[in-house]
Order: C-alpha cells, then sequence, then structure tokens
C-alpha cells in the first residue's frame, strides 16, 4: 500500500480508503468484517462511513469490525441533510443537529472520536459559520480530529475556507466529490482550487458504481448484488451512470486496458490515482477478491497512450467548448 498526505495536514492516509455503505446491505455483518480485517492486514488505514447509512446500521458494523484495531485506522463518518430521525430537527447542518448527530455516530462506533467527520451535502438553510463553528466546538472538544465536506461546489468550498480563516475556525481539510473516467467535472475549478489551498480529495465513485469493471451488459438487468440491481440505491446509480453513451465509453476504456495487461478497476482505479491533486480512492467491495484487485491498482502506472485515450474519450463525452475559465 502507498500512502499520501491529506491535503496541508501532517495526517497519512492510504491511497485506497474502505468504502462501507454496502455493510448491512448488500452484504452481511460476517463478510463485511472479513473485509475490514483483510484491508487493515493489506495496509488500508483509510475507512469511510456514515451515519445515514442502512439507518446506522453501518457504523454499528464497522464499529464492532474496529475493536482491538481502532488506533490504528483513520476512521471517516459523515453528519448531512439526509432525515436521520423524526423530529424536525434531525436534519441538516445546524449547530442541534451536528451535536446531535455526533454523539449518536460515536456510540455506534463505539469510539470516542472521529478522525474525519465530513458534512454530507451542503445545507444551505444554515449559515456556513454556524456549522463551522459547531464543527471547530467539536475539534476543541477532541471528539473530532479534523473535518471535511463531501458534494460541495468549488464556491461553496471556497466560502468556507475563508469564513474559517476570517473567524479562526476549523478548516474543512477534505473534500469527497465523485470522480471516475466518465465523471469528470471536479477538473473544471473544484481540483485546481484543492492544489492552491492544500486541500485532500478523497473521491467516490471511483468505478462508477461498478459500470467501469466492465462486467455489466447494457441488454440485461443488472444484477440484484450491484448497486444498480440494489433496492436501496438501484435507481440513483442507474439515472447516475446506465446510458448508452457511458456503456460505449466503457468499451473503449475496455479495449486499451486489455490491451495493456490491464483488468478495468486497475485501469479505472489506476487513472484516477495517476492525478496527484487526489488524495485516495473510496472503494467498496462485496468480496475479498474484488478488494484485492482493487488494491493493485496502486502499482499500475498508466502509458501516454492510455492517458491520451482517456482524455479523447472524455472529450466524446463532453466536447471541448470556450468557457469562461479557459
Amino acid at each position: 500500500m502507498k500512502y499520501r498526505k491529506l491535503g496541508r495536514t501532517g495526517l497519512m492516509v492510504s491511497e485506497v480508503c474502505l468504502g462501507t455503505m454496502t455493510f448491512g446491505n448488500q452484504i452481511d455483518e460476517a463478510a463485511a468484517t472479513q473485509l475490514m480485517r483483510w484491508a487493515i492486514d493489506a495496509g488500508i488505514n483509510f475507512i469511510d462511513t456514515a451515519d445515514m447509512y442502512v439507518d446506522g446500521r453501518t457504523e454499528e458494523i464497522v464499529g464492532r469490525a474496529l475493536k482491538g484495531v481502532r488506533q490504528s485506522v483513520v476512521l471517516a463518518t459523515k453528519v448531512g441533510v439526509w432525515q436521520s430521525g423524526p423530529d424536525v430537527n434531525d436534519i441538516g447542518l445546524s449547530r442541534k443537529h451536528i451535536m446531535d448527530a455526533i454523539e449518536g455516530s460515536l456510540r455506534r462506533l463505539g469510539t470516542d472520536y472521529v478522525d474525519v467527520y465530513y458534512t454530507h451535502k451542503p445545507d444551505r438553510n444554515t449559515p456556513i459559520d454556524e456549522t463551522l463553528r459547531a464543527l471547530d466546538d467539536l475539534v476543541r472538544q477532541g471528539k473530532v480530529r479534523y473535518i471535511g465536506c463531501s458534494n460541495y461546489l468549488a464556491w461553496e468550498l471556497c466560502k468556507a475556507l475563508w469564513v474559517s480563516d476570517d473567524l479562526n475556525l476549523a478548516r474543512f481539510d477534505c473534500i469527497q466529490p465523485p470522480y471516475n473516467l466518465i465523471t469528470r467535472g471536479i477538473e473544471d475549478e473544484m481540483l485546481s482550487l484543492c492544489a492552491s489551498e492544500g486541500v485532500g480529495v478523497c473521491v467516490y465513485n471511483p468505478l462508477a458504481g461498478g459500470l467501469l469493471t466492465g462486467k455489466h451488459d447494457p441488454n440485461r438487468p443488472p444484477p440484484e448484488n450491484t448497486r444498480f440491481g440494489n433496492q436501496r440505491q438501484g435507481k440513483n446509480y442507474t439515472d447516475r451512470y446506465w446510458s448508452s453513451t457511458n456503456f460505449e465509453a466503457v468499451a473503449r476504456f475496455k479495449e486499451v486496458a486489455t490491451r495493456h495487461g490491464h483488468s478495468m478497476p486497475q485501469f479505472s482505479l489506476a487513472w484516477v490515482l495517476n492525478n496527484p491533486t487526489i488524495t485516495s480512492v473510496l472503494c467498496g467491495a462485496n468480496s475479498i477478491k474484488q478488494l484485492e484487485e482493487n488494491v493493485s491498482a496502486v502499482e499500475v502506472t498508466l502509458t501516454a497512450e492510455e492517458l491520451a485515450v482517456c482524455d479523447e474519450v472524455w472529450h466524446q463525452l463532453r466536447p471541448p467548448r470556450f468557457t469562461y475559465v479557459r
């Protein structure tokens, strides 16, 4: 395993981060525990979860699996704008909800602190200074070591960094956006902002929900044990990635990957990690075999020809045009 600094901090995290969204849903606790133990033995020290995954059950599974090894792991969880309880205030990024949510996460995780606490999505009904003051208090209390955000636009991250600087509050040291061969929007502004301000970038969906494994057939319904066929997340992922143009792109990627002796997961993940601004790729898995293949990507270096093909396909998906940032 290889490690990179989380933004401008001194924290080192593995290039592969274990995602746990399928724990308690697509895979049961026993299989999830095996995956976590294999990941830690393989050198993965970064584990990501969220309070809303399977209504909190995922955090409980992660917490039990980490008993005895908690100190060696960089543990991340999230608070956000999904309803996490029956009350009208069990949602959003208000001080009340953040303070309540961290206590619930710590209890389910069986720990007295989390290393990285993400705001899962921006809450545009709550002033950013209220959110940051609450998070700063958690850092000062020792319940959170670092804070981050997910699914923010570049201007929202920039505003948050300015407020933290102006009010001398803890700042977002990492962001978690989607990024993969067919989803490259963060290249327009977000990546240059993060590089300039020393913000770590821990990306999710590096395999486009599994589409970039090359195993799906566009003419057949997706299997139930996949993101696309899953009862909870299936429609979300189908709307996001399941299209004829994306399947055409995957076929082109598969051709070049096979020619150079790479599997599609290796090729797709290695492409993401080729970008020096990326800190870590968030990988979920349903089996140790899948996770092992994902981890092997850290040893893959793509050729100039392979990288050129990736850009060529992206330009076909979204042709270059003049914009204000060019």
